[in-house]
């Protein structure tokens, strides 16, 4: 490949890179000021209303103060794990958006058959989505230690054994996805789905859509589980942070969420296709954004709706309920794919077959 040609390449890399970042870090920006309506709404309050009309430029305000503030360092801190840390948090929530595919486009009937519209299409995409996803738990236990602090340990602690208890049955809830489906490839996951509602995984897997939603919001330690920044912890693992790098955590956070939304669309609400297939004139994109916005909702609600759970429930809930259900579930989908007679039930979901 010569250097034009390279060049030419990362430029079109580059390109790849900011239509997910610049998106990504938009919709965090404004799902803060919906959040915050939201809440306000169900609280019978007005919410933020002050900067722009109707307030839609408190998120710009936000994070202009936010990035403009001066950033401290504890004396006794690890400086260099300390600024690391959010770095280290935020990249994997931002690198998991790479292998998402939005929709299937022709280009305008260029191409003869349909392109992924993905930064990168993985044959893998699902257990490189689950591998990635996972990794910024380091971060916040990094974000713990180097603040040399008790209450930052003791969140990233916490979060720690969090991420871990509900990891497992996320895990377990995406197998049954798997066999269904015959592929690790999100495409070929969305693909099994079309053909309208009556398809989609949510009907055979909804115990398991209940189960990833549910870890999925505590993973991310939204509430009721966000035991990670919890009153008597001070606002735990970035207790000792401020500024953009405080910020930097807030955006991580956000971004997961919203994947946590988009993978759930993709895996039990059939992606892009519509509901009714006389609707798949509608651009696909505009469905998975439409499912994705939906699920951020009920995020917010649920914030707005539920009490804190007690530690010793959370990991009660992550051990003893969705651990042996997944595990159950699993056992349950085997008996009717592999028992003759049975199959034909579930055969409807598995059109590889």
């Amino acid at each position: 490949m010569s250097g034009l040609d390279m060049a030419a390449q990362a430029g079109i890399w580059a390109l790849e890179i900011l239509a997910i970042t610049v998106p990504v870090a938009l919709s965090v920006a404004y799902i803060t000021y919906l959040e915050r309506r939201v809440i306000g709404w169900i609280q019978v309050r007005k919410g933020c209303n002050r900067v722009g009309p109707a307030g839609l430029l408190q998120p710009l305000a936000d994070g202009l103060k936010l990035f403009l503030k001066e950033t401290t360092i504890p004396a006794r801190a690890n400086k260099f794990l300390f600024v690391l840390a959010p770095i280290l948090s935020l990249t994997p929530a931002l690198v998991a958006y790479a292998v998402v595919p939005f929709g299937e486009t022709s280009l305008f009937g260029l191409w003869d058959e349909p392109h992924v519209m993905a930064v990168a299409h993985l044959n893998v995409g699902l257990l490189y989505i689950m591998a990635v996803s996972s990794l910024s738990i380091y971060g916040v236990l990094m974000a713990g230690w180097a603040s040399n602090s008790k209450y930052p340990i003791m969140g990233a602690m916490r979060s720690t054994c969090q991420m871990i208890s509900y990891e497992i049955s996320m895990g377990f809830a995406l197998v049954t996805v798997m066999m269904l489906a015959g592929s690790l490839d999100l495409a070929d996951i969305v693909r099994a789905q079309q053909g309208g509602i009556l398809h989609w995984y949510m009907i055979p897997l909804f115990p398991m859509l209940l189960v990833y939603f549910i870890s999925g919001c505590a993973e991310v330690g939204r509430t009721p589980f966000d035991l990670t920044e919890t009153e008597e912890l001070v606002s735990g693992y970035h207790v000792e942070y401020s500024g953009m790098w405080f910020a930097t955590f807030s955006l991580a956070e956000y971004a997961a969420m919203i994947m946590i939304a988009l993978m759930t669309s993709i895996l039990f609400l059939g992606g892009w296709y519509a509901p009714i297939p006389a609707l798949d004139v509608i651009p696909g994109t505009f469905w998975l954004l439409a499912k994705t916005g939906f699920l951020v909702f009920l995020f917010i609600w649920m914030r707005a709706t539920f009490p804190r759970y007690r530690y010793d429930q959370m990991m009660r809930l992550g051990w003893k309920v969705f651990l042996p259900w997944t595990l159950a579930w699993i056992a349950v989908v085997g008996i009717f794919i592999y028992t003759p007679g049975l199959d034909a039930i579930i055969n409807f979901w598995m059109p590889w077959r």
